[in-house]
């Protein structure tokens, strides 16, 4: 099994960590898709993004304990080419090494969603490894504003990409521990597929956040 650069220790029963980057346009609500996972806790206020913000909570999966680098970033313009230009740019920072990517876009935006496909082309024609990448259809509460029926963005997620698929209400915090489970099989975490998995977070979290997966 292939494990992401700087998470090698898992093989050697030492707790690894995986860096997890989410990007998305501006106002498709990744910021609260993050809080809802880490705090169970929805602002109908937005305030927009300027600055890249890390979590650094543990997941402790199937009895494997995990620590995970989340790392909100505001829109880019575009994926860094090189380390380089990643670290001239100081929103960027970190991006360019994640182990896996979530790409958030708003169900009710067309536009969002173009921009998380130009971010997917630009990610497999820069990273020179396989990472995994989560395509995330944030605001399944307004299901009635959709721009692109589900079936269309599914097929074409899952057939031609090649990537997981997931949709979720951040407001109603509806498949957002599904879509982190899911990011977690991708990445071979704790042998996990086609099981339900037992997950709890420590850290950021309170002590009684503990769900059957």
């Amino acid at each position: 099994m292939h494990w992401p650069a700087g998470s090698q220790s898992r093989r050697h029963g030492m707790v690894s960590t995986f860096k997890i980057a989410i990007l998305g346009a501006q106002g498709v609500g990744k910021t609260a898709i993050v809080r809802q996972f880490l705090f169970n806790e929805y602002n109908e206020a937005y305030l927009p993004s300027k600055t890249r913000r890390v979590y650094l909570p543990a997941a402790v999966l199937n009895e494997h304990a995990h620590n995970l680098q989340i790392m909100d970033f505001p829109p880019i313009a575009s994926f860094p080419v090189n380390t380089l230009q990643e670290w001239a740019d100081a929103r960027c920072r970190g991006v360019h090494s994640a182990h896996a990517y979530i790409l958030v876009y708003d169900i009710c935006c067309f536009d969002s969603f173009e921009y998380i496909k130009t971010i997917r082309q630009q990610i497999l024609q820069t990273r020179m490894i396989e990472t995994p990448i989560i395509i995330v259809g944030n605001k399944r509460d307004l299901q009635s504003g959709r721009v692109i029926p589900r079936r269309n963005v599914s097929n074409l997620v899952k057939r031609s990409w090649k990537c997981v698929y997931v949709e979720c209400s951040a407001k109603y915090n509806w498949h957002v521990l599904l879509l982190f489970r899911e990011l977690l099989q991708s990445m071979g975490c704790a042998r996990c597929k086609h099981v339900h998995a037992a997950i709890r977070f420590q850290g950021a979290l309170r002590r009684d956040r503990c769900s059957l997966m």
